[in-house]
């Protein structure tokens, strides 16, 4: 086995590696088959500024760190060598001898990896699937005004086989899509999916970026996972984690013996919470990684979004942290101003080379202008978690009714905002863990009354204007908080209320996908009027929702404990028919509402000098369409 270097000091993507604009860097580093001097091997560069040496190692050469040299090949610290007569899954590390010691590291563009608890990079040709999807990428409408309602997925917990092993990306492109397909969902959103060591992580401890986990198959395997979503019209999401690393010895940490790709400075450079380590994104090279890691999920998974964590982290300075323990920014402020810079660089590149993608923020804060663009002085999102309407409204859920008309501000304070950015209400897997109660168990009261207050809490979300998530196991009313470790309970479907509730999703999910008034205008009061606002001793809510044709659905909400009989509903002039009740007997419902016509009479009520009369039960919420 013979090794060759190249060293061409002028070569554009490594110039532009170094000054943070090869937003194609996967193209350039890592590790590549080709044919040089009429010979096959592979080709691999890694990053290491200050290292002493690097080699690469692996079964090839029994991991003998002086059989495979590499020469540094500019002044930023590339290493390049090629090796001959390697094959795909090979497996290989980089021996990165710098800061007195020499660490075996896995390759940052690594396209594949060892399964965990194995770290070592496998050698793979990532060109070769065969897509099926032109047709819906080219058709593929722009988000704002299109129905979206996404199902959010841990790969590793949806469903297990018997044996507690995972299931395939290719059988979960038979069993998820067909799933997700049939509930009436338009997304789903997978947790982090790139490599990471440590299963209680749930991926948001990444050590392998450009590495779809080999837990679950290969690179083309999710590829073909995609590929199913797209032919049965679903979009997918992939979870993004550009705000910290963990400190495992065979990833990014002090990657070449000092602070590489984490922050130099000692206020910034960790996140003693979570005991990981920040990124350094005023780093040009960090930039180059971290950018054309999202280009990577768009240009070679065809994903239609994907949903940034833990931005918050990022943009605050004394995020997680005391007095003392952060420096302010050049302004004296507590703003991470490389992070603002890269966002808005992140978000203009993406969006300059995709079109009708999402770029979603889990943004936790009221950091203003997150989905405005950077010529507006914003960060470029188009869309933005609504952490605070889902914080409010469980709040209010999880309230004993005898106390909700103190607390009814926690149905509407949201709509003081909506219209500031571009939302998605989610109800995410961070609510159903660490002790906070499953979705169903949330609610208040005894079985039946958590059941019919589960149903009524979802019309609710989807009438509110911003996008949908709810987290698996939700549609059901899985009883038990979601575990990493083991599959839904799906098995719950075998009992009256829970399969009702799955078929009330169902339902629910397709009535938003097809009635516009429920999505097509989320940016402005043109979607949206208030009927009844503040009838808080009633805990009674009832709003508008309307399209762009002009045609609307009406929602009426009793969160009380009681039955309200003869309820006046302050409405235009003419007829009214149930379009949707949560009280519906096929859902689990008593059946009070009985009748689906309802004709205006004079009367004044809501400012509206016609009304009708409508049977309320507790705990329910009724969608109703004019004519």
């Amino acid at each position: 086995m013979m090794k060759k270097t190249s060293s061409n000091k002028n070569d554009l993507p490594l110039y532009l590696f170094h000054q943070g604009t090869n937003y194609y860097a996967y193209d350039f580093m890592g590790a590549h088959f080709v044919r040089k001097g009429g010979k096959s091997g592979v080709i691999f560069r890694v990053w290491a500024p200050h290292a002493e040496s690097v080699s690469v190692v692996g079964d090839f050469n029994g991991w003998d760190k002086s059989a495979c040299v590499m020469q540094r090949i500019s002044d930023g610290g590339i290493f390049e060598t090629f090796i001959e007569g390697l094959k795909e899954y090979d497996t290989y590390k980089y021996a990165v001898t710098g800061g007195g010691k020499t660490v075996l590291k896995a390759d940052p563009y690594a396209f594949h990896s060892e399964t965990p608890p194995y770290t070592a990079s496998k050698l793979y040709k990532l060109n070769g699937y065969k897509w099926h999807d032109e047709e819906y990428l080219k058709n593929r409408v722009a988000p704002y005004s299109a129905p979206v309602n996404i199902y959010e997925v841990n790969l590793a917990s949806w469903k297990k086989h018997e044996d507690g092993s995972y299931y395939t990306y290719r059988e979960l492109a038979k069993e998820l899509v067909a799933y997700v397909k049939k509930m009436g969902y338009t997304h789903v959103e997978f947790m982090p999916v790139a490599e990471y060591p440590f299963d209680g992580s749930w991926g948001y401890q990444v050590t392998g970026y450009y590495a779809m986990s080999s837990r679950f198959g290969t690179p083309k395997d999710f590829m073909y996972l995609i590929d199913q979503c797209h032919k049965s019209g679903i979009g997918v999401i992939v979870d993004w984690v550009p705000a910290h690393f963990p400190k495992d010895e065979h990833g990014l940490y002090e990657f070449d013996g000092s602070y590489c790709y984490e922050n130099q400075g000692w206020d910034r450079r960790e996140h003693k919470g979570w005991g990981t380590r920040v990124f350094d994104w005023g780093r040009n090279e960090v930039q180059s990684f971290l950018i054309s890691n999202a280009v990577f999920m768009f240009e070679k998974f065809h994903v239609d979004g994907l949903r940034v964590d833990a931005v918050a982290s990022m943009l605050y300075l004394d995020y997680d942290k005391k007095p003392g323990e952060w420096i302010p920014n050049e302004q004296g402020g507590n703003y991470n101003l490389e992070a603002i810079a890269f966002f808005k660089k992140l978000n203009g590149v993406v969006f300059g080379k995709f079109s009708n993608i999402m770029m979603i923020a889990e943004e936790s804060t009221a950091f203003s202008m997150i989905t405005k663009p950077a010529h507006m002085g914003g960060l470029g999102f188009n869309f933005k978690w609504n952490m605070g309407w889902m914080n409010d409204t469980l709040s209010y859920m999880e309230c004993d009714p005898y106390f909700r008309s103190h607390n009814h501000d926690k149905l509407t304070f949201s709509m003081c905002y909506a219209f500031t950015e571009n939302y998605v209400l989610p109800i995410s897997h961070d609510e159903v863990v660490h002790g906070k109660k499953s979705l169903i168990d949330k609610m208040h009261g005894d079985n039946y009354q958590k059941f019919c207050s589960v149903r009524s809490y979802m019309m609710f979300q989807f009438a509110h204007p911003g996008k949908k998530l709810n987290f698996m196991g939700n549609e059901f009313g899985q009883y038990r908080e979601w575990d990493y470790e083991n599959g839904l309970e799906f098995f719950m479907l075998d009992f009256d209320l829970h399969k009702k509730l799955h078929k009330f999703t169902k339902d629910l999910n397709c009535f938003y996908k097809n009635n516009k008034p429920l999505y097509e205008i989320e940016d402005s009061w043109d979607g949206f009027s208030w009927i009844g606002v503040d009838e808080r001793n009633s805990n009674t809510l009832s709003f508008v929702r309307t399209d762009k044709s002009g045609n609307q659905v009406v929602t009426l909400f009793n969160f009380s404990g009681n039955d309200i009989c003869d309820y006046l509903l302050g409405l235009d002039e003419g007829e009214y028919k149930i379009a949707l009740c949560s009280d519906d007997k096929k859902y689990g419902g008593q059946g009070m509402v009985k009748r689906k016509i309802y004709k205006t009479i004079p009367c004044e009520c809501h400012g509206k000098k016609q009304a009708i009369k409508i049977n309320l039960p507790k705990f329910s919420a009724v969608y109703l369409i004019k004519g």
